[in-house]
């Protein structure tokens, strides 16, 4: 396996997690990954409630909030501690939980255990960071939200390519991508010199904690449609870009161009339905 420098957050926050008596300590003491904040007062609560305050607002925008979502079966890609999978768990039949670290998976299950409905979910652990460990056609829905920026870009792309074989014919994917920016004139090449300090013996995973650090090197890609759509394009119908509404069209053909309120200006979304 190739050990990517953006792993080494997550890796260490995985550590840290597995040292910790309860997923509230983990919030407390992680969230330099998870939710950007740190304290004595944050709770595993509060954070699953940020995560339920979003999960119906973007299935709904993307039109895949249905009737049929308490039969139906989802993927998560990059699912951390259950910051959503939790809600996902109360809506639909089957839910797998799918992330790079396994301690992330155990702590998952103890927040679907208190926030959700822990027979219906699963978990796969990516082990090489690009390849999910399940069926062809298995999913009726896709999903991955914040996550895919994380990765190497070839990452992001397999990963990009396993969620479209894992949905079924029918069905449909929903994942979330970081573009280009102004700012990322500064950003970009700050956050490379930021990973490559993740690598120094000792003081490397030190480093890998300190919250403004993190937030700028783990953007380890930045994927526009034009990157990302040639990779599956012909497996994929009824293709929808949606962006800031402060972000210009895409202009792809084959792709409708939409906007949402909630989408950040750094971010898009792919949603279509598989062949």
């Amino acid at each position: 396996m190739i050990r990517r420098r953006q792993h080494v957050p997550w890796k260490a926050a995985g550590t840290a997690s597995e040292q910790q008596q309860s997923a509230d300590d983990v919030v407390r003491g992680t969230g330099w990954v998870f939710n950007n904040k740190r304290g004595a007062h944050l709770t595993l609560a509060e954070f699953v409630d940020t995560g339920d305050q979003e999960t119906v607002a973007y299935l709904s925008v993307f039109g895949l909030y249905t009737q049929q979502v308490g039969s139906q079966s989802l993927v998560e890609i990059g699912s951390g501690i259950g910051r959503m999978t939790a809600g996902f768990t109360r809506l639909f039949r089957r839910v797998v939980a799918c992330d790079l670290d396994a301690a992330f998976l155990e702590r998952c299950r103890e927040t679907v255990a208190q926030f959700g409905k822990p027979e219906v979910l699963q978990t796969s652990h990516v082990v090489d960071g690009r390849t999910l460990a399940l069926p062809d056609d298995s999913a009726d829905i896709v999903f991955s939200y914040i996550t895919l920026q994380h990765c190497h870009r070839d990452d992001a792309l397999a990963l990009v390519r396993e969620a479209v074989r894992v949905a079924r014919p029918g069905g449909h994917v929903a994942l979330n991508f970081r573009t280009w920016v102004p700012r990322d004139v500064v950003l970009w090449p700050t956050g490379k010199l930021v990973r490559s300090t993740w690598r120094l013996p000792r003081i490397g995973s030190r480093l890998a904690q300190w919250r403004v650090a993190t937030r700028l090197g783990w953007q380890a890609n930045r994927l526009s449609p034009r990157d990302v759509l040639p990779t599956v394009a012909t497996a994929l119908t009824e293709v929808t870009l949606f962006r800031a509404p402060s972000r210009r069209p895409f202009h792809l053909a084959g792709a409708t161009d939409a906007t949402f309120e909630g989408v950040h200006p750094s971010h898009w979304w792919l949603v279509a339905q598989v062949r």
